[in-house]
């Protein structure tokens, strides 16, 4: 029995490390964008970083303000993956659909894509969103605390 198990794990293991095919032009086009891979920030640039340690994941700042039209960049540090996600009861009403436009590769409903490696970062542009308040989280550190508030003004 543990010979069979043995034998199964000898299998797997040699076809994860199978040889790779190239890819062809298609293939390529086919992969998704990269997360930051949206067009040009808009207006002034506020950078938030995305950290995490232990028990300890958080948005720096977590207190975010940004001038109207201007863009929230948003950058993996540690601790990853991170993301960027919007409570939909907690942005100004009838600003949903224009805030979903807004993020680029989203995952969900007011939810960008997970960004995996340090470094890698998502911009938000807040051009033709009104002022007011937007309360946000990581999806996977939620439980972990991780939530900002972005003040737009």
């Amino acid at each position: 029995m543990q010979r069979k198990w043995m034998s199964a794990l000898v299998v797997l293991g040699a076809l994860a490390c199978g040889e790779k095919k190239a890819e062809t032009p298609a293939d390529q086009m086919a992969q998704p964008a990269a997360p930051d891979a949206a067009a040009q920030p808009t207006g002034p640039v506020v950078e938030v970083n995305m950290t995490g340690a232990g028990t300890v994941f958080k948005y720096e700042p977590a207190a975010i303000t940004l001038p109207v039209g201007g863009t929230a960049r948003f950058i993996n540090v540690t601790g990853g993956p991170h993301n960027v996600a919007f409570y939909p009861d907690s942005i100004p009403a009838g600003t949903a659909d224009k805030l979903n436009a807004a993020m680029a590769n989203r995952m969900d409903n007011l939810s960008g894509p997970f960004l995996i490696n340090p470094n890698d970062r998502y911009d938000v542009s807040f051009a033709g969103l009104p002022a007011g308040v937007y309360k946000g989280f990581c999806t996977p550190h939620l439980a972990l605390g991780m939530k900002f508030t972005l003040t737009v003004q």
